[in-house]
C-alpha cells in the first residue's frame, strides 16, 4: 500500500471511530422530527376543540418521543403520565394474556371454550364448536347488543350470555363484541386463578415497567379506585366534562394507563416479545400468529385490528371509545414504528386518536400532514342551526296554539285528534328513546347518560320532545276549554 493510500485510509478510519459511539437511534430517525410532531398535535386539538391529548412514539423498541398537550378536567396540564381509559385499547392486552396460557400450555387455541369453562351456557347448541380462537378473533358469532343487565364482577357478566343466541355458525363471519372478550377475560382468570388486574400486574404490566397501568372491572371504579380527572365529550366544537357512562368492561375496555406505559408495551412489541431487559413475554411465533387475520374479511388477528390494504403504510392496530376517552395505537411493521394516541375526550362522530395517530405516521414516513376541517364541529354545528329552526318554529306554534285549537273548534274529535298525531310521534318516539331505552333489561344507564353519548343530536331530541308535547298538550286544553265554554 502506497504511503498516500496508507494516509488516507487512516483518516478515514479516524473520521469513523466517533461514529460508532453516535447512537443507533440518532442514526436510524433523522427523518423523525420533534417539533413538527408538537406542531401537528397542538393545531390539531385547537383546530377541534379537543381538552388535551398524550401521544408516544416508538420505533424498533425503543420510545423516541412521549408528550402531553392540553389540560385534564382538573385544569392541570396533561403529561404523558396522565391516565387515561384506552377502552377497546384493552382488547390487545386481554388477548396477549391468553396467548401467554397458551405458550405455557395451559391453553390450546383451537379447543372448544367449554372445555375451559363448562359452566358457561348459552341458548344455542353452536356454543360448544366455538373456540378460544373464535372468541380472539371475533369469529364465534356472539352478538354486540348495546343494552345489557348490569354486572359487578366478570362472573356475572358473563353469566348474561345465558340466554343469547349466536347470530352466525362459530367461525363464518367476522362480528365485533365486547362480549367475545369479556369470556376471555374470565378465562384468563378461571386457568390462572387470578383476577384480569392482577395477571396483567404480574405478567405484562410489572415486567414491562407499566407501573402506572391498571385493569379495572366496572367504570364507576374510576371514581372510586382511581380517583383520576373526568374525561370529556365534545359539544359544538368545544368540550365539557362528563362522567363515564356505567358498564361492566372488564377484558373488553378496562385498561387506564398512561401515554408512557403504553410506549412500553410498544416498544415490546417491536421488539420480538421482549421487553428492556431482554426478556421474552410470548413466543415469537405467537406474537406473529397474533398479528395475520384469522377471518375471511382479513379485518382481525389475535386481539388486533388490520389494515385494510388502501390503507399506507399498512398497519396493526386497535383503536379504542368509551363515553369520556379514546385511544389508538398503530404498529407500523414495515418501518418498525409504533404510535398511541390517548384522548381525555370522546366525539361521537369521529375518531380523532385514529387521526392524530394517521398524521403523526405520515410525519414518520417523512411526509407532510394536513390539518383538515373539523367535521365533528361541522356535524354538530349543523345539528344546532337545526335544533335552533325547530325552537323557534316550536315556540310560534306554541304562541298560536290557541288560535290553532280555535280554528278546528267545529271538528269532530276523532278528526281533531287526528291532527295532533305530527306532534305526538316525536313526543313519543324521542320519549321511548330518552327515558325508556336506557332502563331496558335492568340497564345501569340514565338518561344523562344518553345525552352524553350524543350531546347535540340529544339536545335536538330533546327540543322536539319539549315543544311537541307542551303543544300538544296545550291544544288539547284549549279544546276542551272550548267545549266546556260552548256548554256555559
Amino acid at each position: 500500500m502506497s504511503k498516500n493510500k496508507s494516509l488516507i485510509f487512516l483518516l478515514i478510519l479516524i473520521i469513523s471511530i466517533p461514529l460508532l459511539f453516535v447512537p443507533l437511534l440518532a442514526q436510524a430517525d433523522e427523518m423523525f422530527d420533534t417539533g413538527k410532531v408538537d406542531e401537528y398535535v397542538t393545531n390539531y386539538i385547537e383546530n377541534n376543540g379537543l381538552p388535551g391529548a398524550a401521544i408516544v412514539v416508538i420505533k424498533d423498541g425503543k420510545v423516541l418521543y412521549e408528550k402531553g398537550f392540553g389540560h385534564d378536567s382538573d385544569g392541570d396540564p396533561l403529561t404523558a403520565k396522565s391516565i387515561i381509559g384506552i377502552a377497546s385499547g384493552t382488547k390487545p392486552f386481554t388477548a396477549f394474556a391468553v396467548l401467554q396460557l397458551v405458550d405455557a400450555g395451559n391453553i390450546k387455541l383451537d379447543e372448544p371454550i367449554i372445555n375451559y369453562l363448562p359452566e358457561l351456557k348459552l341458548g344455542d347448541e353452536r356454543w360448544g364448536q366455538v373456540t378460544v380462537r373464535h372468541l380472539l378473533s371475533h369469529t364465534s358469532g356472539l352478538p354486540n347488543p348495546t343494552i345489557v343487565a348490569p354486572a359487578n364482577t366478570l362472573k356475572e357478566g358473563v353469566g348474561r350470555l345465558h340466554d343469547w343466541k349466536l347470530q352466525s355458525n362459530p367461525g363464518e363471519k367476522y362480528f365485533y363484541s365486547n362480549a367475545n372478550y369479556w369470556t376471555l377475560a374470565y378465562l384468563v382468570e378461571e386457568i390462572s386463578g387470578m383476577g384480569l388486574n392482577d395477571y396483567l400486574t404480574e405478567n405484562v404490566f410489572t415486567p414491562l415497567g407499566m407501573n402506572d397501568s391498571i385493569s379495572v372491572v366496572n367504570s364507576g371504579d374510576i371514581t372510586k379506585k382511581l380517583e383520576i380527572p373526568r374525561g370529556y365529550v365534545t359539544l359544538y366544537g368545544t368540550a365539557m366534562p362528563w362522567t363515564e357512562l356505567e358498564k361492566m368492561f372488564s377484558g373488553s375496555g378496562s385498561i387506564f394507563t398512561t401515554a408512557s406505559d403504553m410506549g412500553k408495551w410498544l416498544a415490546m412489541h417491536t421488539n420480538d416479545g421482549k421487553n428492556e431487559k431482554g426478556e421474552q413475554l410470548l413466543s415469537q411465533e405467537l406474537l406473529k400468529e397474533s398479528y395475520l387475520p384469522q377471518s375471511r374479511n382479513g379485518k382481525y388477528g389475535l386481539g388486533w385490528s388490520l389494515s385494510s390494504l388502501n390503507i399506507k403504510p399498512a398497519r396493526i392496530s386497535h383503536s379504542g371509545s368509551n363515553s369520556t376517552f379514546q385511544s389508538q395505537q398503530d404498529i407500523v411493521p414495515s418501518s418498525g414504528y409504533a404510535v398511541a394516541v390517548l384522548l381525555n375526550s370522546f366525539t361521537p362522530t369521529f375518531e380523532h386518536a385514529y387521526e392524530i395517530s394517521s398524521g403523526v405516521i405520515q410525519l414518520t414516513e417523512g411526509k407532510k400532514t394536513e390539518i383538515k376541517s373539523s367535521i365533528p364541529k361541522m356535524i354538530d354545528l349543523s345539528l344546532g342551526v337545526i335544533t335552533l329552526i325547530y325552537l323557534i318554529l316550536g315556540i310560534r306554534g306554541i304562541r298560536r296554539s290557541k288560535k290553532w285549537t280555535k280554528k278546528r273548534n267545529q271538528h269532530v274529535a276523532w278528526k281533531f285528534y287526528l291532527r295532533l298525531i305530527p306532534q305526538l310521534i316525536p313526543v313519543l318516539g324521542i320519549g321511548w328513546l330518552l327515558f325508556i331505552l336506557p332502563i331496558l333489561k335492568n340497564n345501569s344507564s340514565t338518561t344523562l347518560d344518553a345525552f352524553g353519548l350524543w350531546p347535540a343530536a340529544i339536545i335536538l331530541l330533546a327540543i322536539g320532545f319539549i315543544i311537541g308535547l307542551v303543544l300538544t298538550s296545550l291544544r288539547i286544553y284549549y279544546r276542551i276549554r272550548l267545549i266546556r265554554n260552548r256548554r256555559l
